[in-house]
Order: C-alpha cells, then structure tokens, then sequence
C-alpha cells in the first residue's frame, strides 16, 4: 500500500508534537509521502508562524527593519531542531529569505516559507527525502491552479522517490514565482500528491479525531462521523464545516481515493472516513448538522408567475448586476424568495428593489434580515420516512419558528431557514432528535 499523510500545524507546533507525528509515521511503512503544514499555534495566544511570516513581511514591505521579527521566527525553527537533537542548518535559507523579503518577492512567497521549512526539518527528522513544492506544483501566470502540469510533474518527481516529504500550501509558475493556495491549502497539496502516485489512503492528521455531528460550540460532546461520502462533505463544508479544505476532495475523487481524518493526539481513534460511495449502513438517519448566520431574504409576489417565462432569469439577472451571488431560492405558484448574505446586500438593497421591480413589474416586494440557514445532511434520509416531519416536530417543540424549508432533488440534504436567534436552539433540537434519541 502506499498512504499520504498531511499534519496540520497544531500537529508541528513544537517538538514534542514532532516526535508524536514521527511515531505515527514509523507505525507503518505503508506512510511513504508527508506533507507538512507550517507549525501552528504551542498554546493558547501564541501566533502561527504563517502570520508571524506575514507580519514580518509586510514590515519589509514599508521600509522598516524586520531583523527581529525574522530572529523570532528562526527561533521557532531552532527551537524544534534542538528538542529533536538534529544537526540541521537553516542560516543559508534563512539568508535566501532575508534577501528575498527585501527585494519584495511577494505576500505569497512569505506565507510559503513556514512550509518550505518545516518540510525541511521534518525530511531531515524522518531521513525522507526533501521535495520543494515549487518544483512540483504549477500556478498560471494569472495565480490560477495548473491541474495537468502539476499532475504529471506530481507524477514523474515521486516515482523516483520511495519516501518523500513536500511541503503543504505553495507551488511556483513555470518561472519560478511562488504561488500559494487559500488559507488551509496544505490538505490540497495532500491529496494532489495522492492522485499523482495513485495512493490507496490520503490520511489527514489534524487536532480532532475525524468530522463531528455537530458544532461542539452549540452541543456539547457531539457523535464523531464514522463515514461520511464525498457528496455529503461538500454539504457540510458549503455550510461551515471546516476540518478539511473543501477543494481538497476533488482531486481524491477523481480516482476513488478514501481520505481518512485522524487526530495527531489520539493515534487510536479511527477518525472519519471519506468515501465516493459506500454500503455501510448510516448510524444515524442523518450524517451531520450545520449551518450560518447572517442570511437575509427577499420575497417576490407576482400573480400568474408561473406562467411568465423567464421570470426566474430576470430576477436573477439583477443580482448579477449588482455582484450578489443568491443561497437559496425557494419558490411557490405566484411567490419566489431569494435568500443572500445579508453582509453583501445591505448596501445594495434598493438597486436590486428597483431593479426587480423595472424586471419583472412584482405586486410587491418583501424583506426579512437576521436569518440562519441550516443544512441537515445524511444518505440515510433517502431510505428513512419522515425525516422532514421529526425535523419540524422537533423544531415546534422547541418553540423555533421554520422560516423556509428546501430539500435537494438527491434527497441528500434538506436545508432550513430560521431567525439568527433561534439558530442554536435549532440545532441542538435537530441533534436531539436524531441522535441522542437513537443511543
């Protein structure tokens, strides 16, 4: 077998995190590939070294003398190696950098450096050999991500190598510029290196053992997800579930590569597995709950819409013209509701009133602000009756009032609007009934 594992930066912190992820590593022979995150936060209000990084240059950026902002980020890193007892160097990349950030290389090229030298410490720890990302993985020149290039470069560079470490985040154009993916896009780098060696495992190590049902802010010691498909990851990712970069499945999906979420802390634990399909059974009707806040809605009523054609369209057309992309968009026989982020309409909320009104003519138009949406998602719900109905009941007995309710055609998901207030009250009801009733 071969398996790619991805630390996040709460598993690189220090080195006694190291040496953790180290035992992991050396469990199974199988865990050829590391990809590592730059280190992350050693306690609670200390800074990730990406934003130290940040910080530093920008300070390079306006003139000023950055020298100690970088001795303390170089500190960091010597701090590791001599808890590893390595003999390591990084005055010579450390020079490159310092150069570097006073010629103004770039932001990207900045957030880039935590990786490339964690990689470097961590190939030196293993005895791996060391894979600079910006070999391997390929911007265009307008930022966007080169897919083939970095497939087959991917491809050719690790067949050569048994064991290899390539550091998470960044990847260079064709001229060597450094480019760098979202915050959180090491897991993209993961499961690149998976599809480009064809792994049977992408295992990504982070603080938490796998997916939760819910937010632990909102239920206290919610259910871990033992399986969860791709599809219903995307669900919940889109409405804020954030353990793994939501890009980072598609590149996996593609060959039917499982990613497995582990907790760094608790080797033991199975996590939760992520899967393009799979016969086992749900546990529960539903997979998982989420959802956000600050949603508002605008509701159009016109008699005989049903039989306008294009009405949808022009309604629409306004949003794009004022740059506001649309959530949800229930509608009925003389009523469609529009649901947006209310933070990006607020300012324009009279140019799309009186440009739907010169569209389409409405007889009237209404708006409510201050709405939740809520995503409850589960492959069970397919084959379960009345799901809909213990949601609502669930939510009357909770004294939450259903502003909207939408099911998608996969009877995958079905999604619910309700005021900011009752958000959650909502879930935990919702959490309730499908969970705690069922252990």
């Amino acid at each position: 077998m071969k398996k790619v594992v991805k630390f996040g930066g709460s598993s690189l912190a220090n080195a006694e995190q190291f040496r953790k992820v180290g035992e992991i590593i050396r469990e199974e022979e199988d865990r050829r590939y590391v990809i590592p995150s730059a280190p992350g936060k050693r306690f609670e209000g200390d800074t990730k070294v990406t934003d130290m990084l940040y910080t530093c240059y920008r300070t390079a950026a306006a003139g000023e003398d950055f020298g100690n902002q970088l001795k303390a980020i170089k500190e960091r890193y010597y701090e590791i190696i001599r808890g590893l007892n390595l003999d390591l160097s990084l005055e010579e990349e450390f020079a490159v950098i310092e150069k570097n950030f006073r010629d103004l290389a770039g932001e990207e090229y900045a957030a880039s450096r935590g990786e490339y030298l964690n990689g470097k410490v961590m190939a030196a720890y293993l005895g791996y050999e060391f894979v600079d990302a910006a070999e391997v993985i390929r911007f265009h020149a307008d930022g966007s991500f080169d897919a083939d290039t970095t497939d087959r470069l991917l491809g050719e560079r690790l067949s050569k190598a048994e064991n290899a470490v390539v550091p998470g985040f960044y990847g260079a154009e064709e001229n060597g510029k450094v480019r760098t993916f979202s915050r959180g896009g090491s897991d993209i780098t993961g499961s690149l290196v998976a599809k480009a060696i064809f792994a049977d495992m992408y295992e990504n190590w982070t603080d938490v053992s796998g997916f939760l049902v819910a937010d632990p802010r909102i239920v206290k010691n919610p259910e871990i997800i033992e399986t969860i498909t791709y599809r219903e990851l995307r669900e919940l990712a889109y409405m804020g579930a954030t353990v793994l970069h939501e890009e980072s499945i598609f590149p996996v999906r593609k060959l039917g590569i499982p990613i497995n979420i582990r907790n760094t802390n608790c080797p033991s634990d199975k996590g939760t597995l992520i899967v393009e399909s799979t016969c086992r059974k749900p546990r529960y009707t539903i997979t998982g709950i989420a959802g956000k806040k600050g949603f508002c809605s605008i509701n159009i009523e016109k008699s005989l819409m049903n039989g306008e054609i294009g009405f949808g369209r022009k309604v629409l057309q306004v949003f794009e013209d004022q740059g506001i992309s649309f959530e949800h968009m229930p509608s009925g026989i003389d009523t469609m509701t529009v649901y947006v982020h209310q933070d990006e309409f607020e300012d324009k909320e009279q140019q799309v009133i009186a440009g739907i009104h010169k569209a389409v003519e409405p007889d009237c138009v209404e708006m409510e602000s201050d709405l939740a949406l809520i995503a409850v998602v589960g492959r069970g719900m397919r084959s379960t009756r009345g799901t809909a109905g213990r949601i609502f009941s669930a939510l009357a007995h909770a004294s939450v009032n259903v502003k909207m309710i939408d099911q998608g055609s996969s009877e995958l998901n079905i999604i619910i609007g309700v005021e900011n207030r009752d958000f959650e009250t909502a879930v935990k009801a919702i959490y309730d009934i499908f969970v705690m009733t069922q252990m």
